[in-house]
C-alpha cells in the first residue's frame, strides 16, 4: 500500500477510547446531540419518508435500527437513512477549513455499525470521533470544491475509518477498506450547483453508507488498489494534487478535530448564519417596507455558494431555499426568524418575498476572503428609501468554534427539534442517555429511545 493509506490505517486501527481527554468525549457527545436532533426534526421530511419504506425492505443477520420508526435494516441502509435525516434540514455541524463539509453526515455509520455489533456508547463515541478526524485529513488540505468535486470523499473516508474501527479490521484490512473506499466515491459537485435537488442532502449520506460497505468488504477478504491515493490515476493524481498529512489527534498534542466542528443555530447553509444574524439585528432599527437597498459584502465562498446564480433569486425547492442567501435575508428581515417552517413550499415561493429579494445584492470583499477560514465576516449596508444607510458587520456567528454555543443551547435546540414526537419527559430520558454516553452498556438501548412509536 502507498504510505498515504498506510498511515491512515495504523492511526485509525491503533486509537483507542482511552486516548481521548474527557474534553473531547464532552464535544463529542455535544455533535451527537445536535445531530440526533437534527435527525429527529426531519423524521417527517418527503425523502426520509421515502427511504425508510425502501430501506424496511432490507434485511440482516447483524441489523441496524432506523431512527424513529424501529424498523431495521442492514447497517449500510441505516447509515444512510438516517443520515439523510441529520443533513435534511441543513442544521447539523460544520468544518470551515480550507475545505469544508459536514462531518456529522458520517455519525450514523458509526452508530449503525456499533448497534449491529452490540457496541457501547463508548464505541460510538470513538468511533464518531476517529471519524471527525480522517474527514479533516483532506479537508484541512485541500479545497476540492474549487476543484469540482464534492465533500462525500471527506464523508466517506471518515465513515470507512469509522466503521472499520468499530468492526475491528485488522490494520491490513483496515488499508484495503480506505483505499476501496476512496476510489470508488469521487463525486462531483453538481450535487450542489444551481438548482438543487433533494440529491443535496443525501450525497454525503450516500458517501457515509459506502464507507459502511468497504469495511465489510475488506472484512470479507476484498483487497483494494495498492495505490489509492499516490498512484497513477489515484486521488493525488485526479483529484486532490500531493499533500502531506499533519499530525493528527492526540499526536504530538493535537487536539482532535472534533473539537472545532461548528454548530448552526439556525436550519440554513453555515456561510449565511452571520448574514442571518446581521438582518435580524438591522430588522430591530427598520421597518421591512423601507429597505431599498441591501447591499451585502462576504468572502468568496459565501458569494459563491450562496450569493452568486440565478437559482438563488428565485428558489423553487426547499434545498435551494436553505442555500440561498437573498431568500434567507428576505425571510429573516420579513419574519423575525429562521426556522424549519421557514422552507415550507408555500412559503418558499411567496411571491410577496421576491420584490425584496431583488433589492439585494451580494458580492466578494477580497479582504475578507484573505482573512476566511479564520475569520468569517460579513458586512451589511442598508439603503433606506429616505436615503439613510445603516451598516452592520459580524463574524463568528452562534455555534461556532470561537463562539460556541452553550450546552444549554444544545439541548434547547435538541428539545425543539424533537418536540413534534416527544414529550418533555421523553426528551429528559433521551438527553440523560446522550449525556451519559461514555456509562452506556448498548447503543441499541439509544436507539430504541428514538422509537416514536
Amino acid at each position: 500500500m502507498d504510505g498515504t493509506t498506510t498511515r491512515l490505517a495504523a492511526y485509525a486501527c491503533g486509537l483507542t477510547y482511552d486516548d481521548l481527554p474527557t474534553a473531547t468525549v464532552h464535544k463529542a457527545k455535544r455533535r451527537i446531540i445536535d445531530a440526533l436532533g437534527c435527525a429527529m426534526a426531519a423524521y417527517d421530511a418527503e425523502p426520509a419518508m421515502a427511504l425508510r419504506a425502501m430501506a424496511a425492505m432490507e434485511s440482516s443477520m447483524t441489523p441496524a435500527t432506523l431512527l424513529g420508526g424501529g424498523m431495521q435494516t442492514t447497517p449500510a441502509a441505516a447509515a444512510f437513512v438516517n443520515g439523510v435525516m441529520v443533513r435534511f434540514l441543513d442544521w447539523n455541524d460544520t468544518i470551515m477549513s480550507v475545505g469544508s463539509g459536514h462531518p456529522s453526515d458520517l455519525m450514523p455509520a458509526a452508530l449503525a455499525v456499533a448497534e449491529s455489533r452490540r457496541g457501547s456508547g463508548r464505541d460510538l463515541l470513538l468511533g464518531t470521533t476517529l471519524g471527525y478526524e480522517l474527514f479533516n485529513v483532506i479537508a484541512d488540505q485541500v479545497n476540492i470544491r474549487e476543484l469540482g468535486w464534492d465533500q462525500g470523499l471527506f464523508v466517506v473516508l471518515g465513515a470507512v475509518a469509522a466503521a472499520g474501527k468499530l468492526t475491528e479490521l485488522s490494520v491490513e484490512q483496515m488499508e484495503h477498506a480506505i483505499a476501496i473506499a476512496v476510489t470508488a466515491n469521487v463525486s462531483t459537485r453538481q450535487t450542489r450547483a444551481g438548482e438543487l435537488s433533494m440529491w443535496k442532502g443525501c450525497a454525503g449520506p450516500a458517501a457515509a453508507s459506502n464507507g459502511v460497505t468497504a469495511a465489510r468488504l475488506a472484512q470479507a477478504g476484498i483487497t483494494g488498489p495498492t495505490e489509492a491515493f499516490e498512484g497513477r490515476h489515484g486521488i493525488f493524481e485526479q483529484v486532490t494534487g500531493p499533500f502531506q498529512i499533519a499530525p493528527l489527534g492526540g499526536e504530538d498534542g493535537q487536539p482532535y478535530a472534533i473539537e472545532r466542528s461548528d454548530l448552526k443555530f439556525f436550519p440554513a447553509e453555515g456561510h449565511a448564519q452571520v448574514p442571518i444574524e446581521l438582518a435580524l439585528r438591522l430588522r430591530e432599527q427598520v421597518a421591512v417596507d423601507d429597505i431599498e437597498q441591501l447591499n451585502v459584502e462576504s468572502y468568496w465562498m459565501t458569494y459563491s455558494e450562496i450569493g452568486s446564480e440565478p437559482a438563488k433569486w428565485d428558489p423553487q425547492t426547499r434545498e435551494t431555499a436553505d442555500h440561498s442567501l437573498p431568500y434567507l435575508l428576505a425571510v429573516a428581515l420579513t419574519d423575525g426568524t429562521i426556522t424549519p417552517s421557514t422552507f415550507d413550499q408555500a412559503r418558499i415561493l411567496d411571491p410577496a418575498l421576491r420584490p425584496l429579494m431583488a433589492r439585494i445584492t451580494v458580492r466578494e470583499n477580497p479582504e475578507l476572503t484573505k482573512q476566511f477560514p479564520a475569520v468569517m465576516e460579513s458586512r451589511f449596508e442598508l439603503v433606506t428609501k429616505s436615503g439613510e444607510r445603516l451598516t452592520a458587520r459580524g463574524q463568528h456567528p452562534k455555534g461556532h468554534a470561537r463562539n460556541p454555543m452553550s450546552d444549554a443551547d444544545i439541548e434547547a435546540k435538541f428539545r425543539s427539534a424533537c418536540a413534534s414526537h416527544m414529550s418533555v419527559a421523553r426528551c429528559d430520558g433521551v438527553l440523560d442517555l446522550l449525556w451519559g454516553l461514555d456509562d452506556l452498556a448498548s447503543v441499541g438501548d439509544l436507539v430504541a429511545a428514538f422509537d416514536v412509536g
